[in-house]
């Protein structure tokens, strides 16, 4: 496809918020006859710096009106598509103000998926599986409308801190009781 031609395409996706893709995603939309013609449209992108390489398989679109404080969690939604993800361990806490420390390029992120941990450009995603049920994981998170990813409830968040070992001593157990 052509560059303009992608770019036209993009740019009607990011009218409905759409700009963080895989590589499949991509594919479809610009509708490349074969996979080497759509890995040239992705490469050129790549190039001219219409789309960012956010990790192996994962693109994010530079030109995007989207792109803020909710691209990180995007990132980490289109790495783990098809598993319950939430946010959790120390990025919830620290938003609960039951830790002092802000994460500022750090996402956890606790998943039915394999644990891994992500470089960015945009930050860092840190996925750390769980063996908790579906129903035990939606009960303990809450989705909201603005934001990519289900955020652990506070007990949730220190529960998982807990069972995964992390430690717990910058915790303010007087929040935590509140």
């Amino acid at each position: 496809m052509k560059t303009s031609d992608a770019i036209a395409r993009l740019n009607e996706m990011d009218l409905n918020g759409y700009y963080v893709y895989s590589g499949k995603d991509l594919s479809l939309i610009f509708g490349d006859k074969t996979p080497r013609a759509a890995m040239a449209t992705k490469n050129r992108l790549v190039k001219n710096n219409t789309l960012a390489r956010a990790a192996k398989g994962v693109y994010v679109y530079n030109l995007s009106r989207h792109r803020g404080i909710n691209t990180l969690e995007q990132i980490a939604k289109t790495l783990r598509l098809g598993y319950y993800n939430y946010v959790s361990l120390e990025s919830a806490l620290s938003e609960w103000g039951a830790i002092s420390q802000i994460p500022i390029d750090r996402l956890t992120v606790m998943t039915t998926g394999r644990s891994g941990i992500y470089e960015t450009p945009f930050g860092t995603i840190e996925f750390t599986h769980t063996k908790r049920s579906i129903d035990d994981v939606l009960h303990g998170s809450n989705a909201s409308p603005d934001k990519p990813l289900r955020f652990a409830t506070k007990q949730a968040a220190f529960r998982d801190l807990k069972r995964v070992g992390r430690n717990v001593h910058l915790i303010n157990m007087t929040e935590m009781e509140g």
